[in-house]
């Protein structure tokens, strides 16, 4: 699976994946970087990854787990953000690219504290995926409201 994303995302290759994995793969490695950017990946946070994960795709929890597990190992062996956002960028119509920014903004918040690290990385994560700042912050007001917390 990991072989297969790497190939895909080699240089020179414009064919779309031919199953979802790399997508999952790319979009969870995505998610653990928001998890890590305070420098401290909680289980709260894994097992909030997971929720979103089983939720978004509509996936068991096995293959939740699966494909959490592989994007841990890609996300280790990655130096770069580009390689998961790419895949992103490429493979989603903007609609569910705007649905990725909502994710991570359900992964930073999902230890109830916002660092500025993680508002940087979601941040950053729109700008490489072709999210507006208008989407994100619009994302970022549903989370708020479905898990219930006070921007204030």
């Amino acid at each position: 699976m990991i072989g297969l994303l790497k190939a895909f995302l080699s240089e020179g290759n414009t064919q779309k994946p031919e199953n979802h994995d790399e997508e999952y793969i790319a979009t969870a490695a995505l998610l653990i970087e928001a998890a890590l950017s305070d420098n401290d990946y909680k289980d709260v946070e894994r097992q909030a990854i997971l929720r979103v994960l089983k939720r978004h795709y509509n996936m068991s929890e096995a293959d939740a787990v699966e494909i959490l597990n592989a994007a841990e190992k890609a996300q280790s062996e990655s130096e770069q953000l580009f390689y998961f956002t790419r895949t992103i960028k490429e493979s989603f119509p903007i609609e569910t690219r705007v649905k990725m920014i909502e994710m991570l903004w359900e992964i930073v918040y999902a230890d109830g504290v916002l660092s500025k690290f993680e508002a940087n990385l979601v941040r950053r994560i729109a700008g490489l995926i072709y999210v507006t700042d208008r989407e994100r912050a619009d994302a970022r007001k549903r989370v708020l409201v479905r898990l219930g917390i006070d921007a204030n």
